[in-house]
């Protein structure tokens, strides 16, 4: 047996597998790397592992004893090529759809609940017509926090576009469910389609917000191609995603608060568009009193590729 065989035994095997997340189809929405079992692995490994996909999430689940994960939930950890999060929602939605299809226990559930680092997350599943690609989920986040209403001509300098490209009347605002975002709402499509944000630019305007990240978001006039009511962008370090669950169940909270959606409709995001990587991301969120509560946010899951790393 020779050397090179002899090392590749003596190897942890690291299973993976590759979801879509907030897809129609396989190739679109948000993919998403799940490792199989992370218990092996430290921090710095997780981080450099999630480089190594480049994909703007992995996720690590981190199996527990039978039956605990029924009662409890699955552990669950997300990176991003940069940093860990305590929360992201096409990471969630995608590991509990990978669960849902290999979990021994949890396979075919209609609830499973993630255990993160924001605290508990439930996904919940509906059945499938026939013929349909992947699973639908559905999850609850946390209810919503608002932060600072921010000055409209800065955000639009931050973001390479002028105030007049704003709606006029609303002012962009922090909003987190876990992540702060700072949503802002771009007067149409078209002025949403010619964003070009300059990262240093948006990176020196966030390092003295109380926001993370930008969302921007604008009103869909006619009929989309997938339905949506609502086209968003986002930018993610020095590049695009193309679905942003946690940004979504934001934006469908300021909406709602701002009366631009009515409490308890569902609406439809489309994100991904100028990538060529079409998402379509359902949002609802309700009100009690003058509260903004149960903000869920759904989309479709679909595996699409397995491997296998091979560490020391």
């Amino acid at each position: 047996m020779g050397g090179g065989v002899r090392r590749l035994l003596r190897m942890r095997e690291l299973a993976y597998s590759v979801v879509d997340v907030f897809a129609e189809r396989a190739l679109e929405g948000n993919p998403l790397a799940v490792f199989h079992d992370g218990r092996s692995l430290t921090d710095e490994e997780m981080q450099a592992l999630a480089r190594e996909m480049n994909l703007a999430e992995t996720t690590f689940v981190l199996p527990a004893s039978e039956g605990e994960e029924a009662e409890h939930g699955v552990r669950v950890r997300i990176f991003t090529t940069q940093e860990e999060l305590p929360f992201a929602g096409h990471p969630t939605l995608g590991t509990a759809g990978w669960l849902y299809f290999n979990h021994p226990e949890l396979r075919g559930r209609e609830n499973i609940t993630l255990r993160l680092k924001v605290g508990p997350i439930t996904v919940r599943f509906r059945e499938e017509t026939a013929g349909a690609e992947g699973v639908f989920g559905t999850m609850r986040q946390n209810d919503p926090v608002f932060g600072r209403v921010h000055e409209r001509g800065a955000v639009a300098r931050a973001i390479g576009m002028r105030e007049e490209d704003l709606l006029e009347g609303y002012a962009p605002q922090t909003v987190s469910t876990g992540i702060p975002f700072c949503v802002v709402l771009l007067r149409s499509v078209e002025v949403a389609r010619r964003l070009e944000i300059v990262q240093r630019d948006a990176e020196a305007w966030l390092r003295e917000s109380d926001a993370k990240f930008l969302y921007c978001v604008a009103p869909v006039e006619g009929s989309a191609p997938c339905g949506a009511q609502w086209h968003a962008r986002m930018q993610f370090y020095s590049g695009e995603d193309p679905a942003t669950g946690s940004a979504a169940g934001c934006c469908i909270s300021w909406l709602v608060a701002q009366g631009l959606v009515r409490p308890g409709e569902e609406t439809v995001i489309e994100q991904g568009i100028e990538i060529r990587r079409p998402s379509r991301i359902t949002a609802r969120a309700g009100m009690e009193g003058s509260a903004v509560t149960d903000v869920r946010v759904s989309g479709r899951t679909i595996p699409v590729a397995r491997g296998v790393f091979f560490l020391p």
